[in-house]
């Protein structure tokens, strides 16, 4: 999983920053519960963000859609634009998409 991944990058030293789109801006939410058996990936994302992990969630997937609609984002993730997105794109020396 994408985000057990972004623990191991940190293990190593690796700067790790989230720009979460689609519907992955619902993880961003305290409403949001885990699947029964499954990670709960709402936490997961509060554990790296304060091991220093930047997490950015875009604006546009905010609104559009998601079970969690315009719900605000809980502490520490930011709401960013695809300018923002593009911008540390720019900034990185690697990009993984998962």
């Amino acid at each position: 999983h994408s985000l057990c991944l972004t623990g191991q990058f940190l293990k190593l030293g690796m700067s790790v920053r989230i720009f979460l789109l689609n519907g992955a801006v619902d993880l961003a939410h305290e409403s949001c519960k885990p699947y029964e058996d499954y990670y709960d990936l709402g936490q997961m994302l509060k554990d790296l963000i304060k091991k220093g992990v930047q997490v950015k969630a875009c604006s546009i997937h905010k609104m559009l859609g998601g079970i969690y609609q315009n719900e605000p984002y809980f502490k520490g993730v930011h709401e960013a634009t695809r300018e923002d997105l593009a911008k540390w794109i720019k900034e990185a020396d690697k990009i993984m998409n998962l």
